[in-house]
């Protein structure tokens, strides 16, 4: 019995450490063990949320591009923890590089030539900064903060909030590379430090390099698996079993280099035998542009992908199915006015271990909307993502739209410019949606702005958010949902150059911003059993 009641307290003070408060009393009266405990769990209230304490973000390394620019932009929404002190929000360099081994960047031992260095000396720099220099800094709730880079040797970045800055901590990392191969516009929010990430849509072919860029936030070493996973199953690379991840630091790996067959569509799992990491993919193609490919929702039996553009030229999806069953889903675009069946797209058969792929083409057909994945009679969960393609011959480009988790309670994205963000709103079951936006004061002053929009059930809705009032500098979006059913969500930033439609499209699952705690009553009696 005692052993019983030490894990109740083990496991509230767990709780306790991560959201912040738990409370445990003893009941006020006496008598039998049975009416003491009954009075306990009447008494037992239901799990509370509160704000989380601390948050982290790991930005990967930007770009190797000599003709590329980065925005930072960190951002936490006001209000999210009355009476928490005022805190703080940090971003500083990491360890290592952004230059992988066999990219043409280093020499054999990984040091860069004498060219490289000539172009570091003409930026006017003393090399990448040192790991643990601060490059960004969060002051308060509701503004964003902003930096800028346009070195090739940019460092990737981790990052920490605590206080009244960590309930809702975001941090967008934005890159417009403005020629060569991954021309375009290369967005991401910068992920927190999991053990699991599943990237849908990745490739090995001619012309185009994907990198995983795994970042390690931790005093001590992690070590990641990187498993691939084809049209046949599981892709066998003994070089990607085992890689090390040093304290504090990032490893790229090149996802050619563990293939010895190209493939067009694949499936990156990133697994963390020890430790945590945070892990991003970023494609670069000679023709079609680039972008970051975003990890997909939890595998599920169902997936909403929300955010395919009005003009996409061209829309492919790739699933793949984890489990031991294989999975029948039923394909759906939802639209501004309802949910149709693609021609010749009903459904599709994904078996299990294997990533499956079909060219969707132009289904959007005008209207901008999202593409919605039903179990169809065989339910096995999947991870999913589109590879979207704008712009026609010579000025293309690509973005990616991973499978959404459900909007929970809220979600925020940096880094919106005027008139330049779309939000893809989609109520994705039978019932409508209510949703309340909010945009941020801007980077450089302003005045913050609020609307709320109903989501019809089995449409998107597409809006430009409100604009806010004398706006200076870039602002942050925040949607939250206030009643109906559930809500899948998307932003897309469009920043035109040389006539190329350079886009990127963030998904917006919840911001995990609070944890539920349960205030625990227990019989203290029961110690002395």
């Amino acid at each position: 019995m005692k052993r019983t009641t030490l894990s109740l307290f083990a496991a509230t003070a767990a709780l306790a450490a991560l959201g912040g408060v738990a409370v445990l009393t003893a009941p006020s009266g006496t008598g039998s063990s049975e009416s003491a405990g009954s009075k306990s769990r009447t008494a037992a209230k239901a799990p509370a949320r509160l704000p989380v304490q601390r948050s982290m973000a790991l930005c990967p390394a930007p770009t190797s591009s000599d003709v590329g620019e980065t925005a930072y932009t960190a951002f936490t929404p006001a209000g999210g923890s009355k009476g928490a002190q005022k805190g703080a929000a940090e971003l500083s360099s990491a360890a290592g590089s952004n230059k992988a081994e066999g990219s043409g960047t280093k020499d054999s031992k990984g040091k860069k030539d004498d060219k490289e260095k000539d172009k570091d000396k003409d930026k006017g720099g003393k090399g990448p900064a040192p790991a643990g220099t601060s490059v960004l800094s969060l002051k308060e709730p509701g503004k964003p903060a902003t930096a800028t880079t346009n070195r090739s040797d940019a460092p990737a970045l981790i990052g920490s909030a605590d206080g009244a800055l960590a309930p809702g901590w975001t941090v967008q990392q934005t890159t417009v590379v403005a020629a060569g191969s991954g021309r375009g516009l290369h967005g991401l929010t910068c992920t927190a430090p999991d053990t699991s990430f599943w990237f849908p849509g990745a490739s090995t072919v001619k012309g185009r390099q994907d990198y995983v860029h795994l970042t390690n936030p931790d005093s001590t070493a992690a070590v990641v698996d990187l498993e691939l996973y084809g049209k046949d199953g599981r892709i066998k690379s003994g070089s990607g079993e085992g890689v090390t991840v040093p304290p504090r630091s990032t490893v790229p790996v090149l996802l050619s280099s563990l293939s010895d067959a190209p493939a067009e569509d694949l499936t990156v799992h990133v697994a963390a035998r020890s430790g945590r990491i945070g892990a991003g993919l970023q494609s670069a193609d000679d023709k079609k542009g680039g972008d970051w490919i975003p990890a997909s929702a939890e595998p599920s039996a169902d997936a909403v992908l929300p955010g395919i553009p009005a003009d996409a030229t061209s829309v492919r999806l790739v699933v793949f199915a984890p489990g031991s069953d294989d999975a029948d889903l039923k394909l759906r675009f939802a639209g501004p006015s309802g949910a149709i069946t693609p021609a010749g797209h009903e459904t599709l058969h994904v078996r299990s271990g294997m990533t499956a792929a079909v060219d969707l083409g132009d289904v959007a057909k005008g209207e901008a909307g999202s593409l919605l994945l039903t179990a169809d009679g065989r339910s096995a969960p999947v991870v999913a993502a589109l590879r979207v393609t704008r712009g026609k011959d010579d000025k293309q480009e690509t973005a990616f739209v991973p499978a959404v988790a459900q909007l929970g309670g809220r979600a925020t994205v940096a880094d919106n410019r005027p008139k330049a963000g779309t939000l893809a709103l989609v109520a994705s079951g039978k019932e409508a949606a209510q949703v309340k936006v909010t945009s941020s004061a801007g980077s450089e002053g302003g005045e913050p702005a609020v609307k709320t929009y109903t989501v019809k059930p089995g449409t998107t809705l597409t809006v430009e958010p409100p604009q806010p009032q004398g706006a200076k500098g870039s602002f942050a979006v925040t949607v939250e949902k206030v009643s109906g059913g559930p809500v899948h969500a998307s932003r897309m930033l469009a920043l035109p150059k040389d006539g190329v439609p350079m886009f990127t499209i963030q998904p917006l699952p919840d911001d995990r911003s609070s944890v539920a705690v349960p205030e625990a009553e227990q019989d203290l009696s029961m110690l002395n059993r």
